[in-house]
């Protein structure tokens, strides 16, 4: 702990950062080459609808991160914000009611999915027989089966990098997305028969989240004094104000991600409407645009306990560094991302959809749109781990919710009558940027207000 201490309080903020955020920036890029692996391995199918299958699903595969994200984000705040007052009983009993909360509602929701599997690929936009009948052999396999353990080693990583494990906690998250990369091929040409590749890659997506689960499980139990970890159900996880704390700071979580899954399921019905090509590249695009966003929530998971710790121990000097070299860092890497998708587009795109046909045409310039948000958004998304990592859970849930769910959905109806099918997707971008404008409205006002060093401001 002297150690983790000297991380959090005295070593020099761009070190901290780099420390804590490069191993969680290098685990959210293999999640999301490992997301990419399964559309990569399906588009080898050329089937359009096979690679519209996968997208449709993915909002629903996606909610079990907001589970996880509204009890992992939540407690890790608290835990954080309670090293820093030195409250070591109050951060375990987080971490145990994060715990069970989150194994219980995601057990309640994967039910909900197996009982309503075909409403919710229909209402997600795979109502085209073809792509619905593959949609449910992935949905009932990734989702339903391997919802459990796709949460949990989450929850895990959230709550092995809140003790300032960053690297320990990245490792799970990579072990999970290699062992997907490795497995999606094996099961989808191999293992099982032709016709059933999205089986195969749902398989391979369980089965790798169950054992990034088992790392987690026996690196939390080898390191149990170290990491201040604890599953031990008692009523004292109830007290002291420890699921209020973690949900008034996990709800903005639990929401963006919803949200973003609702906003992408809203844009994958409307594209339905254009056709299977238009919905297989919006689905690609999208896939294609996350290289950006995956430097951002690894820095931001790496900086959120760097934040909480400082800010419930009073060192505002040292909070504000850490928030405007984040902040650069971040804005700067998704402004080199957009410049690659904007030169580059059509490239990138052909590495998923080999066919050179219109939903090629539709990828390239899908993701030319989204991709100009990128900077914008990372902007947005610092401030919005900010007030998470500070227990301000009304201001991040409100840019959450203007940043995916207020503003955008609106807006593609609007702008998809402007500009058919293109403004659909332009509503994206346009909502980052205005999501960045009240970002900084917001992250400067409470700067003037509490900006200024303490011996302990309450949280």
């Amino acid at each position: 702990m002297a150690e983790k201490k000297e991380l959090f309080e005295n070593r020099s903020v761009f070190k901290a950062i780099m420390e804590l955020s490069i191993p969680s920036v290098i685990g959210q890029i293999v999640l999301v080459i490992y997301n990419m692996a399964d559309t990569l391995f399906i588009g080898m199918t050329n089937s359009d609808e096979l690679i519209t299958a996968v997208t449709v699903c993915m909002p629903a595969f996606m909610f079990l991160s907001a589970i996880s994200n509204l009890f992992g984000v939540g407690a890790a705040s608290v835990i954080a914000g309670a090293l820093g007052k030195n409250e070591r009983a109050k951060a375990e009993n987080a971490s145990s009611f994060a715990f069970w909360g989150c194994i219980s509602l995601t057990l309640v929701y994967c039910f909900a999915v197996w009982m309503f599997c075909d409403r919710f690929i229909d209402a997600l936009g795979g109502t085209n027989q073809g792509v619905h009948s593959a949609a449910v052999k992935y949905m009932k396999c990734a989702v339903v089966i391997g919802g459990p353990a796709t949460t949990m080693n989450t929850l895990f990583s959230h709550l092995v990098r809140a003790c300032g494990c960053s690297v320990q906690a990245s490792m799970g998250v990579a072990l999970g997305g290699i062992l997907n990369i490795v497995l999606d091929p094996l099961f989808m040409f191999v293992i099982l028969p032709a016709g059933n590749e999205t089986l195969g890659a749902a398989l391979a997506t369980a089965i790798s989240n169950l054992c990034a689960l088992v790392y987690y499980i026996l690196m939390i139990a080898v390191n149990r004094e170290k990491l201040i970890i604890s599953v031990t159900p008692s009523n004292r996880i109830l007290k002291n104000d420890i699921p209020k704390e973690i949900f008034k700071v996990g709800i903005a979580a639990f929401l963006m991600t919803m949200f973003e899954n609702i906003s992408y399921a809203i844009l994958d019905k409307q594209m339905a409407f254009a056709g299977i090509s238009a919905q297989a590249g919006v689905g690609v695009a999208k896939k294609a645009n996350m290289f950006a966003h995956c430097f951002v929530r690894g820095m931001a998971q790496g900086v959120l306990p760097l934040i909480a710790y400082n800010f419930a121990s009073g060192n505002r000097t040292r909070m504000k560094r850490v928030v405007y070299c984040s902040a650069s860092i971040s804005v700067g890497i998704a402004g080199a991302c957009t410049a690659s998708c904007l030169l580059f587009s059509r490239e990138i795109i052909s590495v998923f959809i080999h066919t050179g046909g219109d939903s090629l045409s539709y990828g390239s310039q899908f993701l030319k749109i989204l991709c100009v948000g990128a900077p914008f958004s990372a902007f947005a998304y610092t401030v919005i781990t900010f007030f998470q990592a500070t227990g301000r859970g009304g201001k991040s849930t409100v840019l959450a919710l203007l940043r995916k769910g207020v503003v955008d959905i609106p807006l593609m109806f609007i702008l998809g009558k402007v500009v058919p099918v293109y403004g659909i997707v332009a509503a994206t971008p346009v909502t980052d940027i205005v999501c960045s404008i009240i970002a900084l409205a917001l992250f400067s006002r409470f700067i003037c207000h509490h900006g200024h060093d303490k011996d302990c401001f309450p949280r």
